[in-house]
């Protein structure tokens, strides 16, 4: 068989392909690329779609493999999580046809498909009903084209969970779902397995970036190892460092050690510019609206920026109206090493009442954040470890309820919500066990 057009390789088999493509120019290739790459997306659709129609008129061989995802693995080369999914996804788009009918039409990949519809399905609680339909075309135009990305995706569901702000923490930042599980293997090997937020995520590339970089030999000869080989060795040697550096309990050190990027109007104004209108007096301008970035993985609820932004090292850039930096004023850390000592003195750990977590897993929360005109001083600093510093920035039925005043003695002191205390009696900071 031979090959005339890039339409031929694509209509064709992959059988002996690979010797009869020079044939081809490189204009040819790159367009059966971009053909083949589209075929893919539409027989996607078209295997949802059936697989769907399948799951609601099942015969005896889907009843007993027991689902059609199970089906669907059983007579293909797919994993069982993979035909699962893929059967998931049909039902989960019946729903939302404006979500279907992009995804048939191959302009909305599987993967951004899943995120709209479980966006859909899952709106934030503070999101009325008939907000939905603008929310979709937003996720759909950002899903759309060549252009588009995961991490725009991503970053429109945080915009949007951010106009419409509750107390439920998204996925991606939900430290409670976090897991890692070390085992060792028959044959002596030890096999790792986890599943981080956003935040730990960033801060484990963020350390392994240098240490996986392809490393060439001294006569120039590329790095044969794989990604996954530069991963695992980079990451033996993120922990030889650290077990070499002796550091493990610094207190005063920089932390932490990620890079988040964001608008200061929208860090200091938090709720009230979510709630800000469109010039034109419409909807809200979720172009407007900013969210935290993170270099490796994207989106940061402004809930969480401000986390990081209590204890942190603070640089300024000044943009002009299209966002090009005009300057950069020096960085400063906004709690010094002196002041860090001077709270482990004052607080001895988390000051929350009731917990014993050690100055080394605390950090210094503004009670007043500084980006709402708090000073950073003693008077507006206090210790907590990283549960109940989210617990005071964002928790689930819990954000804003618990309140921070320091006393005529100058130690800090919590004020419990109703739920807890109906009386609201003043708490003092857990210090007094550790004196």
């Amino acid at each position: 068989m031979s090959i005339n057009t890039s339409s031929d390789v694509v209509c064709g088999s992959a059988v002996g392909l690979r010797g009869r493509l020079w044939r081809l120019t490189a204009a040819e290739l790159r367009a059966a690329a971009v053909s083949a790459s589209a075929e893919i997306l539409r027989l996607e659709a078209v295997r949802v779609a059936v697989v769907d129609e399948l799951s609601l008129r099942p015969d005896d061989q889907v009843i007993a493999s027991r689902g059609v995802g199970s089906w669907l693995a059983a007579n293909t080369m797919l994993q069982i999580r993979d035909g699962k999914k893929i059967a998931a996804l049909g039902a989960a788009l019946r729903p939302f046809p404006a979500v279907a009918a992009r995804f048939d039409g191959g302009d909305c990949s599987f993967e951004h498909a899943v995120l709209i519809v479980a966006f859909c399905e899952s709106p934030p609680k503070g999101m009325p009903e008939e907000a939905l339909p603008r929310c979709i075309d937003l996720l759909l135009a950002a899903a759309s084209g060549v252009e588009s990305t995961t991490t725009k995706v991503r970053s429109v569901i945080a915009t949007l969970e951010r106009v419409f702000e509750s107390d439920e923490i998204p996925p991606a930042e939900d430290m409670d779902r976090n897991e890692l599980r070390i085992a060792s293997t028959l044959n002596g090997r030890v096999v790792v397995r986890g599943d981080f937020d956003a935040l730990t995520g960033e801060m484990l590339l963020s350390a392994l970036s240098n240490l996986t970089m392809p490393t060439p030999a001294p006569d120039g000869t590329p790095d044969s190892r794989s990604a996954a080989k530069r991963t695992a060795d980079g990451f033996t040697e993120l922990i030889r460092r650290y077990l070499d550096s002796a550091k493990t309990g610094t207190d005063g050190g920089q932390r932490p050690h990620v890079n988040v990027h964001i608008n200061a109007r929208d860090l200091a104004e938090h709720r009230d510019c979510a709630a800000a209108p469109s010039p034109d007096g419409g909807a809200v301008a979720v172009s407007d609206l900013d969210v935290g970035h993170m270099p490796w993985l994207g989106p940061l609820s402004v809930s969480q920026t401000r986390l990081l932004g209590c204890d942190c090292f603070l640089s300024t850039v000044l943009l002009d109206g299209h966002g090009a930096p005009l300057d950069a004023k020096p960085g400063k850390r906004l709690v010094s090493a002196e002041q860090r000592v001077a709270l482990i003195a004052r607080d001895k750990g988390c000051a929350f009442p009731g917990c014993a977590c050690v100055p080394a897993w605390t950090d210094a929360h503004h009670i007043r954040h500084w980006a709402n005109g708090g000073p950073t001083v003693m008077s507006n600093l206090v210790l907590l470890c990283r549960s109940h510093h989210r617990l005071m920035h964002r928790k689930s039925g819990f954000v804003g309820k618990w309140e921070i005043r320091i006393g005529v003695d100058n130690k800090p002191w919590f004020i419990p919500p109703p739920s807890i205390d109906p009386g609201q009696h003043p708490r003092p900071a857990n210090t007094t066990f550790k004196t």
